[in-house]
């Protein structure tokens, strides 16, 4: 993975990131829930795995078809796999990952969520 990826995903409100063995991938979490998983597919291409709205992950994987896929071994509604060696623009890399930071924060009650932004 490009370094910068890694930095924007671990530069998001109280991100925590560690390596499941089994499943041979990084989780990128926010107080032990998953936003992102960093990976590879069963032929061991690079992929970038991220909570996105369902409307937003089809849109995505029909104008994008054969980059973004339905997530790998995740709930296909909401979760989007990315293949990173694939055509991609950084800029709309940087956006999906804040939107599925975003997601994930939004799921925590309104005082979970204000804590998290002030690094508490």
């Amino acid at each position: 993975m490009k370094q910068w990826i890694d930095d924007h995903l671990r530069s998001k409100a109280a991100t925590e990131k560690d390596y499941q063995e089994e499943w041979g991938a990084h989780r990128y979490l926010i107080r032990g829930k998953m936003f992102a998983m960093h990976g590879g597919d069963k032929d061991g291409k690079e992929i970038l795995t991220l909570k996105l709205k369902p409307e937003h992950s089809e849109e995505l994987r029909e104008l994008y078809a054969g980059t973004v896929v339905p997530g790998y071994y995740m709930n296909k509604a909401h979760w989007s796999s990315i293949y990173l060696a694939n055509e991609f623009s950084d800029d709309l890399l940087k956006k999906l990952i804040d939107e599925s930071h975003a997601l994930i924060l939004g799921g925590f009650s309104k005082k979970m969520q204000r804590e998290i932004l002030e690094g508490k």
